[in-house]
């Protein structure tokens, strides 16, 4: 038997029960298991996991709540449009950071603030200096600098998955669709972004298009960007690429129990609150440049006006999981009927 054959196997055998066990057990089974033993951190505070669990049997502050409200509608939305479960694979856990020193799993979706979520587990974890925001985004990216939860064997896939604090970062989903195609197609600095995906759009997309372009594709246009989303040839071809793709499929909220979900819109007091539950209230999350905090830089309208009602009903189809599962509205520039 191949090792890859023997690694799905056993994942499937250990996630069997686990799946079942994350997607309907409470907090406080993680408390009765032994899991989460009395020498957690050596014994001089208790886990991020059973902080929050603490915090949850006692009253609650009004950013407790908030966030017991948005574990509540995952787990209901869940339940509601999820028909069938199917089992873990190591794939599904390639967006997983694991830091194992303060009992955290992290899923990062690309455009919402990952980078700085990176460089704060990199100093939690002590592979980097005490301030996050002197990492340089390149280091924070740099394969292998932070452990995947997909780099674990099933046993300890589920111990971690069990006993560990999970948490995303998500954001309204065409607010992101926006930042990743002005970052992306826009910015002279990702020329081999624009090799690599800007030079196929052009081939597919744009009858004659000149030789310029055609080597380059660095003058992809929004709508042309939207049309290769929506193209059944792209999803054929491979997967989405992270910086477009839905982040329920990155992170599998339906599979993996997810105890703090925080969202781009209130990054600062979600950052801070997880901080709190590691133990790390001193430890400041980065601000955004000053550019990316105006409103004007974040809101996509212009972007989105003259794409016709038709697309933009396909393209809310495509992101419309992530808009029931995170509670985001239909902006009302998209004009849907």
């Amino acid at each position: 038997m191949g090792r890859r054959c023997w690694w799905r196997r056993l994942l499937a055998a250990a996630c069997l029960g686990a799946t079942l066990l994350l997607l309907h057990r409470s907090l406080s089974s993680a408390f009765g298991n032994g899991i989460l033993s009395s020498d957690w951190l050596s014994g001089k505070r208790r886990s991020p996991l059973q902080m929050l669990y603490d915090m949850d049997q006692g009253p609650h502050s009004q950013l407790a709540e908030l966030h017991r409200r948005r574990r509540d509608l995952l787990r209901s939305t869940c339940q509601q449009h999820t028909r069938r479960q199917r089992l873990l694979q190591p794939e599904d856990l390639r967006h997983v950071l694991v830091d194992d020193a303060h009992g955290l799993l992290y899923c990062y979706v690309p455009k919402v603030a990952c980078t700085n979520w990176k460089r704060v587990l990199l100093t939690l974890s002590g592979r980097a200096g005490s301030d996050p925001q002197a990492i340089p985004a390149h280091e924070a990216h740099a394969p292998g600098r932070l452990p995947s939860l997909a780099d674990f064997s099933p046993a300890e896939v589920n111990r971690r998955l069990r006993a560990y604090l999970t948490f995303l970062f998500v954001r309204e989903p065409f607010e992101r669709l926006a930042s990743a195609y002005r970052n992306k197609f826009t910015q002279p600095y990702h020329a081999a972004f624009q090799r690599r995906f800007g030079t196929q759009i052009v081939r597919r997309l744009r009858p004659g298009a000149r030789p310029d372009a055609l080597a380059g594709g660095h003058d992809v246009s929004f709508a042309e960007f939207l049309a290769y989303l929506l193209d059944p040839r792209t999803r054929r071809q491979e997967p989405f690429n992270e910086h477009w793709e839905r982040a329920h499929a990155l992170c599998h909220p339906c599979l993996l129990r997810y105890d703090v979900v925080g969202k781009f819109e209130t990054l600062a007091e979600d950052a801070a609150f997880i901080l709190g539950l590691v133990g790390a209230p001193g430890l400041h999350f980065p601000a955004p440049p000053r550019k990316a905090r105006s409103a004007s830089a974040r809101d996509p309208t212009r972007l989105f006006q003259d794409i016709s009602p038709f697309y933009l009903q396909r393209l809310f189809d495509l992101y419309k999981m992530d808009f029931l599962l995170f509670n985001y509205s239909a902006p009302s520039y998209l004009r849907l009927h």
